[in-house]
């Protein structure tokens, strides 16, 4: 018998295949506002992976950069979009060969922690990610990339 642990959701965005204790870093990102109804499963049973995370938003849809966030964390994530019950959207997350504005550089010497520069990241590597900053050439790994202050840990 199946059985339904986190409720359908009527208009909103589920996101998917997390991997197993990083639903809270993608919370994070998300800066969710305190009337938003969210659900979140943490550690529930995979097909693809032995456990994974779940959240459900009601009444929001992702923006782009959200979407660039959450595949730093979670890089086989899916995007669904729900209206009116249905799944009328769904994707996977994938991170973009350039990352603008996303990434705080570590490198404490680099001219965006200096002056009003924007950010700017290259995907060097994907599994596992591998980035390099535009402007100190500084290459960073998952565990040393920060997202608004969060450390990303490695997806491994």
């Amino acid at each position: 018998m199946k059985q339904l642990k986190v409720d359908a959701i009527k208009d909103g965005t589920v996101i998917d295949h997390i991997p197993a204790g990083k639903a809270m870093k993608v919370l994070n990102i998300l800066k969710l506002k305190d009337s938003d109804v969210v659900m979140v499963g943490v550690n529930l049973a995979s097909r693809k992976f032995a456990k994974k995370d779940l959240i459900k938003i009601e009444n929001r849809e992702l923006s782009g950069d959200e979407v660039d966030r959450i595949a730093l964390i979670a890089p086989d994530a899916n995007i669904s979009i729900i209206r009116n019950f249905e799944v009328v959207k769904k994707s996977e997350v994938n991170i973009p060969e350039k990352l603008s504005a996303i990434i705080v550089c570590q490198n404490h010497k680099c001219i965006t922690n200096t002056e009003p520069v924007t950010t700017c990241f290259y995907v060097e590597a994907r599994n596992p990610i591998m980035v390099r900053c535009h402007y100190c050439e500084k290459s960073f790994g998952a565990d040393e990339i920060k997202i608004a202050g969060i450390p990303v840990l490695a997806v491994n």
